[in-house]
């Protein structure tokens, strides 16, 4: 549809059929719709003003936050839910910290609660997250499978954060989930993307929205994984710990839109010799 040949005019494409990819294709979420296909987060800021700039600038929809630090009021979290507008911003709770399906099923529906109370009555989105894993923050792909059962249960929009694991993700499709959320390299390492082969292998298979999540740390490596065919960003730390994070926001959404673009550009073949940009024929010859 993004590539149709209403798009261009006279086999050339104009501005207007370039901004018609980038803004007409909206992001879809559990029958919920976002212009922007960039998520961020609220953790790592120095500061409340920092993390504010850089949600303006980034100009997403979707912003997740700890619900656990939210409400015990951890270290850089205090006053975080009253800091932002959430007539503007849909929250995206997520269960971080949580080491059981158990664990993160509570959390998830405390949540929702939270939602509600900031005046999103009917938000059930809920970012899973089941991490046993102090060292690496690899998720439990066992567990998150049974928290996701049971939550899609509880009428829940599950979007689950997983390892790059093609059969995982499908079954979390077939069990209801609303996206998936493969991680690019372990969370906050900027390692960049490190699991494309299997990320791309998921793409290709998914029903349901593909969002990479966690390790991108440049918009070089942002606009990489959105050139596979995401459909989707979540970035935090790459924003969060830059020099100047509002900066580093507008950069990152930026690569979101470029991303996109090349994806349906289609981008030429690579071959193992060179081919001239100008014709040969036609040259002045001594």
């Amino acid at each position: 549809m993004l590539t149709h040949s209403a798009n261009f005019s006279n086999g050339h494409r104009t501005a207007e059929a370039m901004n018609h990819v980038s803004t007409s294709s909206p992001l879809t979420i559990a029958g919920k719709t976002f212009q922007s296909r960039l998520m961020t987060g609220t953790g790592k800021y120095r500061s409340i003003e920092e993390m504010q700039q850089s949600i303006a600038a980034s100009e997403c929809e979707i912003v997740t936050v700890a619900v656990r630090r939210v409400q015990t009021k951890a270290p850089g979290h205090e006053g975080l839910a009253e800091a932002l507008d959430w007539q503007k911003i849909w929250m995206l709770p997520n269960t971080a910290g949580c080491q059981t399906a158990e664990e993160a099923i509570r959390v998830a529906r405390l949540g929702r609660e939270m939602a509600k109370l900031l005046g999103q009555e009917d938000n059930n989105f809920v970012k899973l997250e089941v991490i046993p894993d102090p060292k690496y923050l690899l998720p439990d792909p066992i567990g998150t499978l049974q928290a996701a059962e049971q939550l899609v249960k509880e009428g829940f929009a599950v979007l689950p954060y997983i390892n790059a694991d093609p059969m995982l993700a499908k079954r979390l499709e077939d069990v209801g989930c609303a996206t998936v959320m493969p991680l690019a390299s372990p969370i906050g390492s900027g390692q960049g993307l490190k699991t494309t082969a299997n990320i791309q292998i998921i793409i290709e298979n998914a029903g349901i929205p593909v969002v990479v999540d966690a390790g991108i740390g440049s918009p070089s490596e942002a606009a990489q994984a959105m050139e596979l065919g995401a459909d989707a960003l979540l970035i935090n730390s790459a924003i969060a710990l830059a020099q100047n994070p509002a900066a580093m926001a507008r950069a990152m959404s930026l690569a979101t839109i470029a991303g996109r673009l090349a994806y349906f550009a289609g981008r030429m073949p690579i071959k193992d010799y060179a081919s001239a940009s100008s014709p040969l024929s036609g040259t002045i010859t001594g």
